[in-house]
């Protein structure tokens, strides 16, 4: 039997430097929790599993709202795993995630890996509306197959809109009915680890980083607009995590040093 559910989260500015989870509801297998953050005036929400999902059919959904002024960070206990459904016609499974940020607000969208087993068919979407000085960090990452099995059928689509414009609408597809050519050396070259960073701050109007290779298989490329992409591949999920890690460190770091020269001047 599917399951449809969606779990719900607003973080609202608490008066006191800090930040307040008015909405936290979850519902089926999507458990929320409030976590301690260990930067100074952010709330931090953990998603827990509650039960194996999604499954073949299964509708999910997460809604994520940084309101103006708040500052709020997503993460995960553990990764998702998209397992086949129960029978032959149980369907293509969705999980939807709607993501926004109000004006001056943070959100921080850090979840663990995505993991398409073999034989489940699964598509994520993620669309993001931000304000015009919001800021955003988003990590996505997909795993093809678990340990020594082929990948399920994969579709993610990730858009982003900023004061009301396309900053970003990209589609990937993976495994069994994508185009051909997806495995080929041209795409993915052999590599089971896929991941995507994305880096939005009004900071980079004045000074986007240069485009550059992160190593052989990874690159970080300016957007028309105040954003940051890194696209990575790599062997396994530590390896792609490592190469995310650091890019997002040295995006951070660049653009505190941005914000010093700023108010030096």
């Amino acid at each position: 039997m599917s399951v449809k559910a969606t779990a719900r989260m607003t973080a609202v500015p608490d008066g006191r430097g800090g930040t307040a989870l008015p909405v936290l509801e979850s519902e089926g297998p999507l458990a929320l929790r409030r976590t301690r953050s260990p930067e100074p005036g952010y709330a931090r929400v953990t998603v827990v599993g509650a039960m194996s999902a999604p499954l073949g059919g299964d509708r999910l959904a997460i809604e994520a709202r940084a309101e103006d002024g708040a500052l709020l960070t997503v993460d995960s206990v553990a990764a998702t795993v998209a397992l086949p459904g129960a029978g032959p016609d149980a369907g293509r499974a969705s999980y939807d995630l709607r993501l926004s940020a109000g004006e001056g607000a943070e959100l921080r969208w850090l979840p663990e890996q995505l993991i398409s087993a073999c034989g489940s068919e699964l598509d994520q979407t993620t669309r993001v509306e931000l304000a015009p000085t919001a800021r955003l960090v988003l990590r996505e990452e997909q795993i093809l197959g678990r340990h020594g099995e082929d990948t399920g059928s994969l579709t993610t689509r990730l858009t982003v809109r900023r004061a009301g414009r396309p900053l970003l609408d990209q589609q990937l597809a993976y495994g069994p009915g994508a185009p051909g050519g997806w495995d080929g050396a041209a795409v993915l070259g052999g590599h089971r680890a896929v991941g995507q960073l994305l880096v939005v701050d009004p900071a980079f109007e004045a000074a986007p980083p240069a485009p550059r290779g992160l190593g052989p298989t990874a690159v970080l490329t300016p957007l028309a607009g105040p954003a940051v992409l890194v696209t990575a591949l790599a062997p396994d999920a530590r390896l792609l995590r490592v190469v995310l890690d650091d890019a997002l460190e040295g995006l951070l770091d660049g653009l505190s040093e941005r914000l010093r020269t700023a108010r030096g001047a």
